[in-house]
C-alpha cells in the first residue's frame, strides 16, 4: 500500500513539474529566421470583469473563470510582422530557404501608403492591420513554428491587464502615475514608441495601457456582459460573424487617461477605412487607424487540428 501511495505521489510530483515547466515564460524562435518573441505565463483563475464605475458597456461587473494561457510580453512589432507581409523581408530575415507551406500562406495586399505613418519600424508596434490581417499573421506563425497562436479574447485581455488588481489601472488609481506605465496623449508626442520602455504591469506585461490599442477576437456588443446570467462565466467569447464592430482594448498613444483603464472597451468602426480608395475596400488594412495593433496569446490547452484550421481559415467578410 505504501509503495502505491509513494508511486502515486511520484506521478503527481512529476506531472506538477512538467506542468510548471510547460507554463513557464519562454522565447519563441520563428523557425528558419533570425526572429523571436517573448511569451509570459498567465495562470488560470477567476476574476471580476468590468467596472461598476465605468461606462455602461463595462457593466455589470461579473465573475469570469479562465483557463491558463501565455500572452506576448510585448505588443507585436514590425520586426516580426513585416516578414509576414512581404516575402522580400522574410528572405532578409531567413537563415534557410522559405518552406513551400510557408509560401502558401496568403499574404496581405500591398498597402497604397506607408502603414508606419512615419512613426518608425524597429521595435515599434505594428499598426493599422485589420482583425483578419492579425489572424492571418497568427496563421503564418503557426506554419513557421508549429505552435498555435491567436488573438486574446476580451476576458483574457482584461484578466491579464488587471494582473490580480481591482483598481482602475494595473498600477492603482492615481492618474499621476500613468506616465510611468503608458504612452498616451500627454506624453507620446502623438506617435507610437518602441515597446518595453515603460514599467510593466504586476505580471510583467508591457504597454497594456497605451502605446497602441490591441485587437481581441471578440465581436463587440455593448450589452455582452449582461447576456450571460450564470453565476460564474467560463472562458467567455463573442465569436465574430460580422465585419463591424470588433472589440479593441488598452487605449493608445493619442488617447486620454479615461480611455486607458483596465476595463475600457473600444469598438472598431468603418471610418477606420474611410480613406481606402479600393472597391471593395481592403480586407487587410485600416488606413485611418494607426493607433491599433495586436498582442499574441497561446492557450495552455492546444486546440484540435480541426479547431485550429477553423480559426485560421475563416473567410474574410467583404467590406463594401
Amino acid at each position: 500500500m505504501l509503495k502505491k501511495i509513494l508511486a502515486f505521489a511520484l506521478i503527481i510530483t512529476v506531472y506538477g513539474q512538467i506542468f510548471a515547466q510547460d507554463s513557464k515564460p519562454y522565447t519563441q524562435s520563428i523557425n528558419g529566421t533570425k526572429l523571436s518573441f517573448d511569451m509570459l505565463s498567465i495562470p488560470a483563475g477567476t476574476f471580476k470583469m468590468g467596472n461598476k464605475n465605468g461606462k455602461p458597456d463595462e457593466q455589470p461587473v461579473h465573475e469570469v473563470k479562465l483557463d491558463a494561457f501565455w500572452m506576448g510580453k510585448y505588443e507585436v512589432t514590425w520586426d516580426i510582422f513585416e516578414p509576414f507581409l512581404y516575402r522580400d523581408y522574410e528572405k532578409q530575415a531567413s537563415i534557410s530557404p522559405i518552406p513551400a507551406e510557408v509560401d502558401a500562406v496568403t499574404r496581405p495586399t500591398k498597402p497604397y501608403l506607408d502603414m508606419t505613418f512615419g512613426m518608425g519600424k524597429e521595435h515599434q508596434p505594428a499598426v493599422a492591420m485589420t482583425q483578419y490581417n492579425a489572424i492571418q499573421f497568427c496563421k503564418w506563425l503557426y506554419v513557421r513554428t508549429g505552435v498555435f497562436y491567436r488573438l486574446p479574447t476580451e476576458a483574457e485581455w482584461e484578466y491579464a491587464c488587471k494582473a490580480g488588481t481591482t483598481t482602475e489601472y494595473s498600477f492603482g488609481n492615481d492618474i499621476n502615475n500613468l506616465k510611468d506605465y503608458a504612452w498616451y496623449k500627454d506624453n507620446s508626442e502623438n506617435k507610437t514608441h518602441p515597446i518595453g520602455q515603460k514599467k510593466p504591469n504586476p505580471w510583467g506585461l508591457f504597454d497594456m495601457h497605451g502605446n497602441v490599442s490591441e485587437w481581441t477576437y471578440d465581436q463587440y456588443f455593448a450589452d455582452f456582459y449582461s447576456r450571460d446570467k450564470a453565476k460564474v462565466v467560463v472562458n467567455p467569447v463573442a465569436i465574430p460573424n460580422q465585419l463591424y464592430p470588433n472589440a479593441v482594448r488598452g487605449g493608445s498613444y493619442d488617447e486620454t487617461p479615461d480611455h486607458l483603464t483596465s476595463t475600457v472597451r473600444l469598438a472598431s468602426d468603418p471610418s477606420w477605412k474611410q480613406l481606402d480608395p479600393q472597391i471593395p475596400k481592403s480586407n487587410w488594412w485600416f488606413p485611418e487607424a494607426p493607433f491599433v495593433g495586436m498582442r499574441l496569446v497561446r492557450p495552455a490547452k492546444t486546440p484540435t487540428k480541426a479547431e485550429i484550421d477553423a480559426y485560421y481559415d475563416k473567410q474574410p467578410i467583404k467590406d463594401l
